[in-house]
């Protein structure tokens, strides 16, 4: 055997272990779910083949059309807020008062520790009734805010725990952007006498939209398929309030048991995640280069 013919074996034989993981973690499922959207199958029995029958039901379902705006306004608010915080801390960790290491580790402690945990932590803060963020409030003689039990709260409160959670992830990345770009475009721009917010509009924000945008596409899907944060917090109330296509999927998938009708939910997820990786993609390949 030659020696490319070698190589290019060892090669395929290193790749074996991802294609088997993505074949029965992702590309299986997806032809089942495919599958069961069009059937009637029950977790008690097999169904049969019955059309577009469930998309039917869940086109004339007022709680799935309250799921539909719930989980765009979840996913666009989160992912904004995230981008936002994320950018503003990466630009201040950049700085060199603070590269201390165990500041950026406290910054990226709400990513790294288990989610279960940090959102049981949060339903213990936000417990309308208990809950030590309404204490304060009375003992500064303020009113209890209904943070779950309102429908204006229960969304605030959801989109306050992922923007929480997922900062860290948006800031790291972004730093890692940052230190990307080289410092000779900077001290170049400095001796034309750029300001720092000009600096920041013509070197940062082009050098970082790469970066930005990848993390922006991943934290989309991470956001719009999230099932943990609005399950333990609201499981979808008050009154389907916070209901996105997770949450309704397993309700309908699991908890009542029609598998195809789950399995039609969150089929749904994917033309939003497609065309936002459309967008994100051609914004990318069109990116400027220096």
């Amino acid at each position: 055997m030659k020696i490319r013919q070698r190589e290019g074996l060892v090669a395929y034989t290193f790749l074996l272990p991802a294609l088997a993981i993505v074949l029965s973690m992702v590309a299986l499922p997806l032809v089942m779910s495919l599958y069961l959207c069009f059937t009637d199958t029950r977790i008690d029995r097999p169904g049969k083949f019955i059309g577009i029958e469930n998309f039917r039901f869940l086109w004339q379902s007022d709680v799935f059309w309250t799921t539909v705006y719930n989980s765009i306004l979840f996913t666009f608010a989160s992912v904004v807020l995230k981008l936002l915080i994320g950018l503003g801390v990466a630009l201040l960790l950049f700085q060199p008062q603070f590269k201390n290491k165990w500041i950026r580790a406290i910054v990226l402690l709400p990513w790294v520790i288990p989610s279960v945990f940090g959102i049981l932590g949060w339903l213990w803060i936000l417990d309308p009734l208990y809950g030590s963020l309404n204490w304060i409030l009375t003992h500064l003689g303020l009113s209890k805010i209904p943070w779950l039990a309102s429908p204006f709260w229960a969304r605030f409160s959801v989109i306050l725990v992922n923007t929480w959670r997922g900062v860290p992830f948006f800031a790291i990345g972004l730093l890692g952007g940052l230190v990307g770009i080289p410092k000779e475009i900077y001290e170049a721009a400095e001796v034309d006498g750029a300001s720092p917010l000009k600096k920041f509009w013509a070197i940062t924000l082009p050098l970082l939209k790469p970066p930005l945008l990848v993390i922006t596409l991943f934290s989309i899907v991470m956001t719009i398929s999230d099932f943990s944060i609005v399950y333990i917090l609201t499981r979808g109330g008050p009154v389907n309030a916070t209901q996105v296509f997770a949450t309704l999927a397993y309700q309908y998938g699991l908890s009542g048991g029609k598998l195809g009708m789950g399995a039609a939910i969150s089929l749904f997820m994917f033309p939003f995640l497609l065309v936002s990786a459309a967008i994100m993609l051609g914004i990318i390949s069109k990116g400027e280069t220096y």
